[in-house]
């Protein structure tokens, strides 16, 4: 008997050989072949927050040569940017936001779980990822407080007040009830809490939204005085208390165009970054002179950027001929070159902008303030500095009301536009 290789011999037999396998050791079973289960259809998703489920609705719909899904809370739709499924495996990415779900299907193809991560500053969010096919349903029937009022309703507009670790800040909350479903929003002082969606059982108010890049929480009692009391959790880290009364809209709010001021003594914003191909771009260049800009500092990784930034684009197209010029200063979440120079590409290609996008620094405040002296702050992303043609800042916008704002939106966009024009309608000096 000859040896060949491991577990493998020959006998001759009658002028022919015979193979034989042989195995010292039980051969292992094949792997099992990888289940193929359609995802499509609409799926009541749940993130596992540390306040509880966080949930919202997902659609996936077969596209060839494959799928796309959205996340649904309101009338939003909220892409993810591409959708990978391998037998029982499906990850639902969102290259916008650095985020991406992973998930397996379950044999039967009505259950998926898994995890959804997204790339923080410091190190990455991720929560406990479950959906259910067929489940319309939003938050689950849970026992609560009997209601303070049979009809008792959380429509209208509340003024809020928020606590976290580091302080307070104010709201507003804009709520509209229909029966038991509620949907709305906070705005704050430097954007909104986006498409929120959930119910109020005359007790206990829910809402929660989750869009790639946010995945909010906020619950609440009504208390015997007419005052709502509850938690915002944000992410897998983030927890803030609020509370709530009756309000006029706006009451909580300063104007945004006076939370951030200009220290440079001759009105003037000065800045020198890289574009997106390494070209140095100054706030002194002749594409800029003699022109009305608008500075538009942004993150890519911001929804309420991404809100402000078709916007922009309007502008630009609109405006271009009278003499508007815009640039965006970009602050992203790592402070990595690469990285950052990436993802800002996908976020100009995103929304189609033609302007130039510059690499600043990073989304810390503090440090934006500090590239930036002669602001007085930088408060928020988006914030839009209107530069006249004579070179001279004339307004500071500090944050953005986005859509989901419904009312507030529109009229910040007209006042936004009724200082383009003014401008724009103002000669250039010399002339």
């Amino acid at each position: 008997m000859r040896r060949l290789i491991p577990g493998v011999f020959w006998w001759p037999l009658g002028g022919a050989c015979l193979l034989a396998l042989w195995s010292c050791e039980r051969a292992a079973p094949a792997p099992a072949a990888a289940i193929d289960i359609d995802p499509a259809g609409v799926w009541r998703a749940v993130l596992e927050s540390p306040g509880g489920e966080l949930p919202f609705r997902l659609e996936v719909q077969r596209q060839e040569p494959g799928y796309r899904a959205v996340a649904m809370s309101v009338d939003e739709r909220a892409p993810f940017s591409g959708v990978e499924v391998s037998g029982s495996r499906i990850v639902l990415h969102n290259e916008w936001y650095d985020s991406e779900i992973e998930a397996e299907l379950s044999a039967d193809g009505e259950r998926m779980s898994g995890r959804w991560r997204k790339t923080q500053a410091s190190e990455d969010s991720v929560l406990p990822f479950v959906a259910y096919r067929d489940d319309a349903r939003r938050f689950l029937p849970t026992p609560s407080e009997s209601a303070v009022a049979a009809d008792a309703t959380v429509d209208g507009v509340w003024t809020a007040a928020f606590e976290d670790e580091d302080g307070g800040f104010p709201a507003e909350g804009i709520f509209h009830q229909s029966g038991a479903r509620v949907t709305g929003t906070f705005r704050t002082t430097t954007g909104d809490y986006r498409y929120l969606e959930g119910d109020f059982d005359g007790a206990l108010l829910r809402l929660s939204t989750f869009d790639g890049a946010h995945a909010f929480l906020f619950r609440a009692q009504l208390t015997a005085e007419g005052t709502l009391a509850g938690d915002f959790w944000s992410r897998d880290s983030y927890h803030a208390t609020w509370t709530a009364h009756r309000a006029d809209p706006g009451a909580a709010f300063t104007d945004p165009f006076e939370r951030v001021g200009i220290t440079d003594p001759d009105g003037r914003l000065d800045f020198a970054f890289r574009d997106l191909d390494g070209r140095l771009i100054r706030s002194d260049d002749s594409r800029f002179r003699g022109k009305v800009v608008v500075v538009d500092l942004f993150g890519s990784w911001c929804p309420n950027c991404n809100d402000s930034a078709p916007l922009l684009v309007d502008w630009a197209e609109r405006y271009r001929e009278r003499g508007l010029e815009l640039v965006g200063l970009a602050f992203e979440m790592t402070g990595d070159p690469e990285r950052d120079r990436r993802f800002v590409r996908r976020y100009g290609e995103r929304h189609g902008i033609g302007f130039p996008l510059l690499l600043a620094g990073t989304s810390d405040k503090a440090a934006a303030s500090a590239l930036l002296p002669a602001l007085s702050a930088v408060l928020a992303f988006p914030t839009k500095v209107f530069v006249d043609r004579s070179g001279k800042v004339r307004r500071v916008y500090s944050g953005f009301d986005g859509p989901s704002t419904g009312g507030s939106h529109a009229d910040m966009v007209a006042e936004l536009e009724r200082l383009l024009d003014l401008l724009l309608d103002e000669p250039a000096a010399g002339s």
